[in-house]
């Protein structure tokens, strides 16, 4: 099944594409432990003590890669989001932030776990990080498909997009840029597809919809779904945000756990 036809089918009907992964075993199970526990959690100190609970959660919002580094986020869970200038939000990678609002312990204390930020919005979000994840085992393309996808909505300039490594694929993909191109001046850059792409239609889902066909499509002509492929899986696991990985390299040195 070819990359177009394979993301078709997949986001023909969503809903149910989201039941098959929650129905797998090992999801449901982890799941389960998850809903069963996190509401128990009082502190930052229990939640990360908790591998189980605590690797969940980092996954669901896409920080699966940095679940080892308990240090770094018990400094950014700790600090909250309520000051401009805590630890999570000096971080450019927005994820972090995204995470320490989910988990407010700084803000709502022993009852932060409570809210539905913390478990059933967690959880959607874990099942929809592991559909994407489960695609991108047989093909890369449909996996950056998805992720595009859902993150469309919160595109608001060029930079977004470069600033995430996987987003920038799909864009060079579907204008037919070579990969060198995302080592050229990062305004360049911004200039080129600004003057390609109008960046309101990724709030259009029609107009998604053709953009995304169109990456399937020529993303099929580079990566022949009848050949093996070279994994690409580097986009994701690497922090996505430019210039996030010296602040994460700074930070980390001086919390070593």
């Amino acid at each position: 099944m070819n990359t177009l036809t394979s993301y078709q089918l997949i986001t023909k009907d969503i809903t149910k594409s989201l039941d098959q992964v929650e129905s797998q075993p090992t999801v449901q199970r982890d799941t389960d432990y998850y809903l069963a526990n996190i509401g128990k959690v009082k502190t930052v100190d229990d939640f990360v003590k908790d591998t189980r609970l605590f690797n969940y959660a980092m996954k669901a919002y896409g920080l699966g890669d940095m679940a080892y580094a308990k240090a770094f986020m018990v400094k950014a869970l700790k600090e909250g989001v309520e000051a401009d200038d805590s630890f999570a939000n000096k971080l450019s990678d927005k994820r972090y932030a995204d995470f320490v609002k989910a988990f407010n312990f700084e803000a709502y204390g022993d009852t932060a776990t409570l809210y539905p930020a913390a478990q059933q919005d967690t959880v959607d979000k874990y099942m929809r990080q592991t559909l994407e994840e489960n695609a991108g085992k047989t093909n890369e393309g449909v996996r950056l498909a998805l992720y595009f996808d859902r993150k469309a909505p919160e595109i608001t300039s060029w930079y977004d997009v470069l600033a995430d490594t996987a987003l920038a694929s799909v864009v060079r993909t579907a204008l037919g840029l070579p990969d060198s191109f995302a080592s050229a001046d990062i305004d360049k850059q911004a200039q080129l597809f600004e003057q390609k792409l109008d960046i309101a239609d990724f709030t259009d889902p029609a107009k998604l919809s053709k953009f995304l066909t169109r990456f399937t499509s020529l993303w099929e002509v580079d990566h022949p779904t009848s050949t093996v492929q070279t994994s690409i899986s580097v986009l994701f696991a690497q922090p996505t945000t430019v210039g996030i990985s010296t602040d994460l390299m700074m930070a980390m040195q001086k919390l070593r756990f």
